[in-house]
């Protein structure tokens, strides 16, 4: 059988078996539970259980054959692949894709478009998103990373959790920040209201910053360059909603769809686009960087902006 294996390194000592296999692979904790009870699992070539603390040095086994990329339907979906190799590939996402199947979107996503480009997939990962590191909402359009070899995806993760990923988002949002830069600090976590929305207003929550400036000012709206310190579930979308500037198009935090002026100016999605990704190739050690000029749809509404708000 094949077998990928896990040193554990003294920092990580003492965590529970599941807790810390799903941390570094990005599957459930009851998927691992399974993978454990299967035998696929082994610490030291022996299987232990699920709530095992782990010891420095342990060598920690999972196996990976059965982890092939069922429902993960090849289409030739037409994308921008911005870089590609054995270990990551960066695509522009445009806006309106889900990244990977989910309710209501079992075709149609980046993840079949890249089944299909790509061939061979990582097989870390949830079983309908293997590499899949990171993601941007359907409606947010941008440089994306996804690993298509496992050791990749481990070291993608690293660098997520340690903050050496470098993030630059341009956004508009609703209102006229009174100060030309700033930051915003706070906890974010599940709505307790609604579970399918993150919220500030937590008692529960991890820490989330980000940092912005004003590149231009609009009547009743502002354009944005956002610098992301943390990477927290919608973490833009609710931060701006929680000082009263949501980003417009956003259905969700805020509801600023329309701006009324000489004419009244529609935002179908939220105006979010991730426009450069820098991080250290986890194979070569060598620093990437990569861009992605604002896609139409918010060119149109700048220039709309512009023109109808003067």
């Amino acid at each position: 059988m094949s077998f990928k294996k896990i040193t554990v390194r003294s920092s990580e000592t003492g965590e529970r078996l599941d807790t810390f296999l799903a941390k570094k692979s990005g599957i459930t904790r009851s998927q691992i539970k399974k993978l454990i009870e299967k035998g696929d699992v082994l610490v030291n070539g022996k299987c232990v259980s699920q709530s095992y603390k782990i010891r420095k040095e342990d060598v920690i086994s999972v196996n990976t054959v059965e982890k092939k990329n069922e429902g993960l339907i090849a289409e030739p979906i037409p994308i921008e692949i911005l870089y590609k190799d054995d270990y990551v590939v960066v695509v522009n996402k445009p806006p309106s894709m889900v990244v990977y199947p989910a309710a209501g979107h079992a075709r149609g996503t980046l993840m079949n478009a890249l089944t299909y480009y790509c061939k061979k997939l990582a097989t870390a990962g949830a079983p309908l998103r293997p590499g899949v590191v990171h993601r941007l909402d359907k409606d947010t359009s941008g440089v994306m990373v996804v690993a298509l070899e496992d050791k990749a995806y481990y070291d993608l993760i690293q660098l997520f959790r340690q903050r050496n990923i470098n993030r630059k988002y341009i956004a508009l949002i609703y209102g006229y920040p009174g100060k030309d830069e700033g930051e915003i600090t706070s906890m974010i976590g599940r709505s307790v209201s609604d579970r399918k929305k993150m919220s500030t207003c937590v008692k529960r929550g991890k820490e989330a910053i980000t940092k912005w400036k004003v590149l231009k000012r609009f009547v009743d709206a502002t354009l944005i360059e956002v610098r992301l310190e943390t990477g927290r579930t919608h973490q833009i979308r609710v931060h701006f909603a929680s000082i009263g500037h949501p980003v417009l198009g956003d259905k969700t935090y805020g509801k600023k769809v329309e701006l009324k002026g000489k004419k009244n100016l529609i935002f179908p999605r939220q105006m979010l686009h991730a426009a450069l990704l820098g991080f250290t190739h986890p194979a070569t050690g060598e620093y990437l960087e990569f861009s992605s000029p604002l896609p139409d749809d918010m060119m149109r509404k700048i220039q709309e902006l512009i023109v109808l708000f003067k």
